[in-house]
Formats: structure tokens, sequence, C-alpha cells
């Protein structure tokens, strides 16, 4: 008997030259899963390749010799299903069409292109897990230290899902339920966001997985006990909820392994860690979780005003900064114009500050996304677009429509209890691409944040989030400031980042000066950007910044294979002889 509510399915022949349907069972195979019934009628490669299974093999055979695969008379050199075929599961099915072992659960797909495993119940999951669950946010109010620490449980928000009348609801009925709770209220690209979170705490999550959490630059460790429950809660702030026993230890942010911290860095409220789940097993001292009451925790608050945060002496002093005053302005002028491009020549650091200071403003990496331009990126890539998808297996092809990292960016910032918090998009190298190519219509957003405009390829009406700023660097020896157009000028503030002028002049002489090292690269430098004359083409000091210049011959190695080739570049065609001029033992001659 067929599953109830499930769809057909269809799985292309190599090439499209032919399909074969189908659709799953209520009965269990031999090995655990559903069966599948291939159609009659369906489409079957009469190529048979090494790497199918044996199962498969032995069936292919048996149906041919029966005649229930027979020679297709409307696709020469294919075979075709004269009856239903019962296989013992999706991925036996494939097989038998393909000809090749082949992951069922993602070859079958609905005629909307979604994929057999969407509509697979929670038997059908995959083995331990490690997640993050994001918490510290939700409406404005840190759930971790509030409830989730002290109730022990983990949950979503879920405030305008219907009630969920199957206890283990598949991917395509929470698709469907969102789709009824978040009508009108949630772009395209939300809704499959929320879709995937909720899939995830409710059926991907399993009894004995790692659940990690993150609060005041904490992380925080548990393991799930218990099964998911939708119920009421005040405000609709944890509806869907899991019970959880969580470790009495938690773990500073800066002492995580780099690529735990990368994946924590991940925008969205639910994401798998399993891949970094030897990192989560291997932490090191712990920090002790704080034993205060409620009353020691800070009091919720009316949805608070979007703002910057204030400049400190520990950012300037982290940062090199020698006159504070210099990032106060930063401040303000991304305030009230809330996109800027930092601009300058190469080894400047614009890249690494716009980095640090979107963390500092924007209160952590989470709220930060970084993206490069380049001659070939379209809009398609960057906010929108129908992009290809390859079907692991059959090799088929499919549009769907995708957002880039601006919409992401943008959908996250105006989500309930982000609104107040600044993120941050950073552009690197911004004048590398068409930027009218690149923003289509958000060029007109770019200027007139208060105003919408209806978006090309899925028509929803869309405004620029007030909490999204926008830093781009520019390099000024790969095209200069002055070929940027009038368009772009007015919708950007330009911050020069020089060794001329601060904060990057006398950077390296503080850097070295912290690191209690002799300050002749300081005045080398100084002297070679005096010699180059070209504000343009001066040498930044990132280059000498580095722990490889200061092992033995590490300077002069840099300075030959960093340095002059790009002064090389500088004065091609012009005959000048750039290690005579400079080389670093002529420069050494005209230091005092």
């Amino acid at each position: 008997m067929p599953l109830p509510d499930s769809p057909e399915f269809h799985l292309n022949l190599p090439g499209g030259t032919g399909v074969a349907t189908g659709r799953l069972l209520t009965a269990i195979g031999n090995n655990g899963s559903y069966m599948f019934r291939l159609d009659k009628g369906s489409a079957v490669s009469a190529e048979q390749w090494p790497r199918v299974g044996d199962y498969a093999r032995r069936l292919r055979a048996e149906l041919r010799a029966d005649g229930t695969l027979v020679d297709s008379a409307q696709l020469p050199g294919k075979w075709e299903a004269a009856a239903d075929v019962d296989c013992n599961s999706p991925s036996s099915a494939a097989a038998v069409v393909l000809g090749y072992s082949a992951s069922g659960p993602s070859a079958w797909r609905t005629a909307d292109g979604h994929p057999l495993t969407d509509f697979l119940p929670l038997s059908w999951r995959a083995p331990h897990k490690s997640w993050l669950v994001r918490g510290s946010n939700v409406s404005g109010r840190d759930l971790v230290r509030r409830l989730w620490l002290p109730e022990g449980f983990v949950s979503l928000s879920g405030a305008q899902l219907p009630p969920l009348d199957e206890p283990d609801p598949t991917k395509s009925a929470l698709r469907r339920y969102v789709q009824e709770g978040y009508e009108g209220t949630a772009s395209y690209h939300q809704k499959r966001g929320l879709v995937d979170e909720v899939h995830a705490l409710l059926t991907q999550m399993r009894v004995g997985d790692t659940v990690a959490t993150l609060s005041d630059g904490i992380l925080y460790l548990g393991e799930i006990t218990g099964d998911a429950v939708q119920t009421d809660s005040p405000g609709g702030l944890s509806n869907l909820r899991r019970t959880v026993t969580w470790q009495q230890t938690g773990h500073a942010y800066e002492d995580l392994p780099e690529e735990l911290q990368q994946r924590l860095s991940i925008q969205h409220d639910v994401v798998d860690l399993t891949n970094v789940a030897d990192a989560l097993a291997q932490l090191g001292a712990p920090v002790p979780i704080t034993d205060g009451e409620p009353d020691d925790l800070p009091a919720e608050t009316a949805p608070r005003e979007l703002t910057l945060p204030p400049v400190t002496p520990g950012l300037a002093d982290d940062l090199l900064v020698h006159d504070p005053a210099w990032l106060e302005e930063f401040r303000e002028l991304l305030w009230d114009e809330q996109q800027l491009v930092l601009y300058g020549p190469p080894g400047t650091g614009k890249t690494y500050l716009a980095m640090k200071l979107a963390e500092h403003f924007g209160g952590g990496p989470e709220q930060v996304k970084l993206v490069q331009f380049h001659p070939s990126y379209a809009y398609e890539d960057f906010f929108e677009g129908f992009r290809p998808e390859a079907d692991p297996d059959s090799g088929e092809v499919a549009f769907r429509l995708k957002a880039g990292p601006l919409r992401e960016l943008a959908d996250l910032a105006s989500r309930e209890g982000n609104r107040h918090i600044p993120h941050f998009l950073i552009i690197d190298e911004i004048n590398r691409a068409n930027l009218a190519k690149v923003f289509g219509e958000l060029y007109f957003l770019l200027e007139y944040r208060k105003r919408s405009v209806r978006l090309t390829y899925s028509g929803d009406d869309f405004t620029l989030p007030p909490n999204l700023f926008v830093i781009g660097t520019m390099n000024t020896a790969d095209r200069s400031i002055a070929l940027v157009d009038g368009a772009m000028r007015r919708r950007f503030a330009f911050v020069e980042l020089s060794p001329r002028t601060e904060p990057t002049l006398g950077l390296l002489a503080r850097w070295l000066s912290r690191q209690d090292r002799d300050q002749e690269p300081s005045r080398l430098l100084d002297a070679l950007n005096e010699r180059i004359g070209d504000a343009d083409f001066a040498i930044g000091p990132s280059y000498l910044m580095k722990p490889g210049v200061y092992r033995d011959g590490g300077l002069e190695r840099t300075w030959r294979t960093k340095i002059l080739p790009l002064l090389e570049e500088h004065h091609y065609g012009e005959g000048i002889n750039v290690e005579d001029r400079y080389g670093l033992a002529e420069l050494r001659k005209s230091l005092p």
C-alpha cells in the first residue's frame, strides 16, 4: 500500500533520455527502509555498470527474464517496466532504473524538485550528530542563561506555527505548516530557513545528540534527553522544545579551535556541527557557569533602539590605532552614511580593519558576512536568482530561486529581535565588479534607504533594513579611485587608508614596539614609500607584520618575493631597474 500523503517521485535517466516514476510504500524492506514501488511504464537503462549492487543486479536479471522489463518501443536502446515493481528500498529502485548504485532518498524527486528525503518520517535519520542552536537573542532576550541552562531545555520560537497534527512531521509537511503560519509575514528565504531549522529540531535531532549554544562569549554544551514538544510559552519565544542535560562548565569563545569558531559563525539559528564533533570533544579548560540567581541576569527590556557601540580604549589598543579620534569619526560616518569604502594601496589592512570594526560594532562574527567581488560577479550571485542544482547521482540539473549573501543578511537583520543589532556586509575589492550589474534595482535602495523596490526574480517588495551596514574595500593599485563613477560616489562615503595618514601612519613602528623588535623595517618602509612617490602605489605595513619576516633571511625574502614584484608591475615598460632603485641594500644606504 502506498505511504499516505507520499507524492509521486521522478528519476531522470542520464542525459534526459527517459524518466521513471514511483512512490513510497508502507511496508518496510529487509534493510529497515520503506519499500518503493516502481511504476508500470517507467523508463529503465539497459546499460549495467560494474558498481551496481548484488541485489539490484539480481533483480534486474529476474525482471528481464520474466518479461517485466522489456525493450521500450518509444525509447530505442532503453527498457521499460511492463508492470509495477516493488523494490526493497528507494535506493534499490534507483539502482534498477539507472543500472548503477545510487542514493534513493536524494535521487528520487517530486515534480517540483523536492528530494524523497523530505518525505521520510522520523524512523529514517542519520546517526549521532552535534548541533548548534542559538538562543542568546530571541526577540531581544537571552534565553540561554534565563531559561535553557536553569530549566534544562533548548528551543525555537515557532510562534506562528499552527498546531502540528503529526508527531514526527516530514519536511514536506513542515513546509505546509510554515507556509500556512507565515504567509505574508516572511520572505521565501526566511520560510525556507525556518523549515530547515524546525525540521532539524523536531526530526533530525535525537536523544543522545550533542547540542551547543553561545551566550556572552561562552559556549555551552549539553546532551539531548527528550523528544520534541510543541507548547505555549510567554511571548511565543520557546514554543518548540527538547529537554537537555547541560554541562556545568562553559568554554570561552576566544579559546575555541579555529575550525569550531568558523562553524559557529554561520548565520543560522540551527547549525549542524557534526563535521567538527572531534573539536567539540577536545575542548580545553572550561570556564565555570555563573551560579547567579535570575536577579543577577540582565533585566528584560522592551525592544531597544538601533545604535552602534561606542569606541573603547581596548579597541584602539587592539587595532594599534594611535588616535582614537579616527575611530570615533569612522563610527559617526558609518552611522550617518550606512555605506562606506576603505580605499588605499595594498598592505594597508583594509579588509582586516573592516572585519574587526564590523565585529566590534555588530557584537560578534555572526552579524558579519564577507563577499569578494570579481569581474564575473552578478546580481544572481549577490542577491538572488535562479541557480542550477545538479542531482548528485543522475547529474540532471534543475534551476531554483536561491538567496545570495545580501538577501540572506538582510533577512537575518530584519527578523524580530534582531532589528536593534547592527549587521554588516563587507564587500572586498568592491571596485572589481560592475556595480550596476551586481546591485541591479538595489542600487536605488543604497541611496533611498526608506523606500522599497519590486524584486526582479521573486517579485517581493524589498527594503534594505536600517540595521544593515555596508563596508567596501578598494585597492587603489588595482584600479584608481578616480575611475569610480559618480553613482557610487553618491552612495558611499570614502575613507582613505594610506601609509601617509592615520591610522596606517606609524602602524608598523607601533607594532614593532609591541613585539619588542628593532625599528629598522619601519624605517626601510618609510624610505621605500618616499622613493615611490605615488600614494596609490605605496606599500602598506602588513607585508612586514608577519612572523616569517623576522626569521633568518625573512626580511630579504619578503622584500624579494612580495614587495619588488609589485613595483616591477608599477614600473612596467619604463626601463627602471627595480632592484637598484628599491632593493634593501640601496635603501639601507639612505638610512641615517
